[in-house]
């Protein structure tokens, strides 16, 4: 199997999942980086260190936006750098460069989450280039955090302008903790909200246009406690930001972006471990990264599906394994009622329930996280190939496929 089978296979699944849903297509990059190996990788170029070897893994995570659940991948790109520093990067045309993984990842994403309801590209300050938010797909909304203070059609600048707008709401909004372990907190913010029209930079391609209308929301917060960085969310986007309510969506729906972080992390030392990987080559590390992230996106649903959800089991399982996921589900339940499954059959709560239980869930205390779900399903995956094993061997049925 290459990068791209397996990449496009598990798009194919999150497209499905997708099907009728309000959808966002969260993009972001994270470096797996194997300096500290005792062996390391040969084959890979330096990380943003400029030392260890490392490859970048550029992700887009679909999630349902109603019901705040991962769905799956739907494209990543996977790559390492030679080494040799970027030549007249502010005048190549976008084709050419790095950046140019945004743009792709929204157009992958948006073909293959055509039978959605509505896709809405979420991404933070390192999307904010004038070229793609310019080219993205037209049936793709957008909500891209601004990182530069650009130029207004006027001559006047975004900062300067979004400044003179009035309050439109004040609200709250739960911020979630930089560190695994860390306590969030809940900020008093004040929402900004109008329309500008961006100047064309000089950097950007001479195809763009010379102008780009989009709506902008400022999500503000006048007074940070005591020790904490202040919230400040510029969001240029397509949606409608003309009352409090359309505002506030805007803000809430980039809030969701963290739902791809989450994901990295269970990709990554809090997860499957990808850096702690012994393989050497190159194409062998790229595999096992594309594997590794659809496994983290995995991990991310089950957890999201630990409390309940109406969302079918067949998200993770083929349909004609379900039969087996509740010949070993049976055989977990205990005698107490806190010991029996009560989600509803072939759900994937009750899917989630079944592989707490193989990682070691007892049902008390409390619930399982993404360790015990990435440890349940590899034992849950495994339980799955005796049972289909046998049931070969005694010719009931076919051997199907084992995810």
């Amino acid at each position: 199997m290459t990068v791209e089978e397996t990449l496009t296979t598990a798009a194919w699944h999150t497209g499905q999942a997708a099907r009728g849903c309000r959808v966002l297509a969260v993009q972001d990059t994270s470096e797996v980086n194997f300096g500290a190996r005792r062996q390391t990788p040969t084959e890979l170029g330096p990380g943003t260190d400029g030392q260890g070897p490392a490859l970048f893994v550029h992700g887009v995570i679909v999630v349902d936006r109603d019901a705040d659940a991962v769905l799956g991948v739907a494209h990543a790109d996977i790559w390492t750098r030679d080494g040799e520093p970027p030549s007249a990067r502010h005048t190549r045309p976008q084709a050419e460069k790095e950046s140019r993984r945004w743009l792709t990842g929204a157009e992958v994403a948006g073909a293959r989450l055509a039978e959605a309801r509505q896709v809405i590209m979420v991404a933070d300050r390192e999307a904010d280039i004038y070229t793609t938010c310019a080219h993205h797909p037209a049936e793709m909304e957008l909500v891209v955090r601004a990182r530069h203070d650009r130029k207004l059609s006027d001559g006047s600048r975004l900062q300067d302008r979004v400044a003179e707008w009035p309050v439109l709401d004040r609200s709250q909004i739960a911020l979630k903790p930089k560190t695994p372990g860390a306590t969030g907190r809940v900020a008093q913010v004040e929402l900004r909200a109008g329309r500008v029209e961006l100047a064309r930079p000089a950097s950007a391609d001479r195809d763009a246009p010379a102008k780009l209308a989009l709506n902008v929301v400022e999500v503000r917060e006048p007074a940070a406690p005591q020790g904490a960085e202040a919230v400040c969310w510029r969001l240029l986007t397509t949606l409608p930001v003309d009352t409090p309510e359309a505002a506030q969506e805007v803000a809430d729906i980039y809030r969701q972006r963290w739902r791809i972080e989450q994901v990295f992390r269970a990709m990554k030392r809090h997860g499957v471990n990808l850096e702690g990987s012994q393989a050497e080559r190159r194409d062998h590390l790229f595999k096992l990264s594309a594997i590794a992230l659809i496994a983290g996106a995995r991990t991310l649903q089950l957890v999201d599906a630990r409390d309940g959800s109406q969302r079918p089991a067949t998200d993770l399982l083929e349909a004609d394994l379900l039969p087996l996921a509740e010949a070993i589900g049976r055989r977990l339940e205990g005698r107490t009622a806190r010991q029996q499954n009560p989600h509803d059959r072939h759900s994937l709560a009750w899917l989630s329930w079944i592989v707490a239980r193989c990682g070691g869930w007892h049902c008390y205390y409390k619930p399982p996280g993404p360790k015990t779900m990435r440890d349940g399903w590899d034992k849950f995956a495994a339980k799955l190939q005796g049972y289909a094993q046998a049931l070969d061997d005694f010719g009931h049925q076919p051997n199907p496929r084992i995810p």
